[in-house]
């Protein structure tokens, strides 16, 4: 659904990355990093209201720079061998770095005709049956889509091992969530949680929900990350970090 919203922020965004392209080729010095692809760059383009917001070298979002610096800092992992079951597989740079430590990696989504990714499943969270499979799922601005998020965080608990781990990441304010009808139209879920196909909009107490489907929860935010690291990498976003 292409909606004003949108228009606007892809326009600021291309005029950004000109502006970037400019500066680069004017001599500005490559004195910020990209955890994701790793590279040196003068800055990062602007998306929406988010002036530092994507990486000119690979497009990686302030959330995908947040999974590579925790894993490179040895705050999450993905063992040696893990079965891993990556939603919403968007961001290339972490469907080749699950897919390199993984044993057995599945990449997913309701609708997989959406994806480039090799191997790629269909897969319904409000309907999956596995039990015990997995060491790892990721879900990143996934649970804000899902009808249902309590049957879906429940699947989730189940399908994970003894002492596996489910890393969610979900658009965040600064209230409690608030959930939508199903009769809402995309224009008003727009209005409300930001975005047409928006359910609902979380506030920092998705964390309890999680702990309601039965998995312990660890809540790392990029705010309380080294500031120099912060700025550097430009880093947002919160880990919402599950354990059974």
């Amino acid at each position: 659904m292409i909606t004003a919203q949108r228009v606007l922020k892809a326009a600021g965004k291309y005029a950004s990355r000109v502006g970037l392209a400019i500066r680069s080729f004017a001599g500005a010095p490559d004195d910020r990093h990209c955890p994701a692809c790793g590279s040196d760059i003068p800055g990062f383009f602007r998306y929406g209201d988010a002036r530092d917001w994507g990486c000119p070298a690979c497009g990686s979002s302030p959330r995908e720079r947040l999974m590579h610096y925790l894993l490179d800092k040895g705050r999450i992992a993905v063992p040696n061998g893990a079965a891993v079951l990556h939603c919403a597989p968007n961001e290339g740079s972490l469907v080749r770095r699950f897919r390199d430590a993984a044993g057995d990696y599945v990449p997913a989504d309701i609708d997989p005709s959406r994806y480039h990714v090799a191997g790629i499943q269909k897969v319904d969270l409000m309907s999956m049956s596995d039990m015990v499979r997995f060491d790892r799922i990721y879900a990143s601005h996934v649970m804000e889509h899902v009808p249902n998020d309590a049957l879906v965080l429940s699947n989730i608990a189940r399908a994970l091992k003894p002492g596996g781990e489910a890393w969610l990441i979900v658009p965040l304010w600064d209230r409690a969530s608030e959930d939508g009808g199903s009769d809402l139209s995309g224009r008003e879920r727009e209005r409300r949680f930001g975005q047409w196909d928006h359910v609902r909009q979380y506030g920092l107490d998705f964390a309890d929900r999680i702990a309601a489907a039965g998995l312990t929860v660890e809540v790392i935010a990029a705010r309380d990350l080294p500031p120099e690291d912060v700025g550097g990498m430009a880093i947002d976003d919160v880990l919402f970090r599950a354990r059974r």
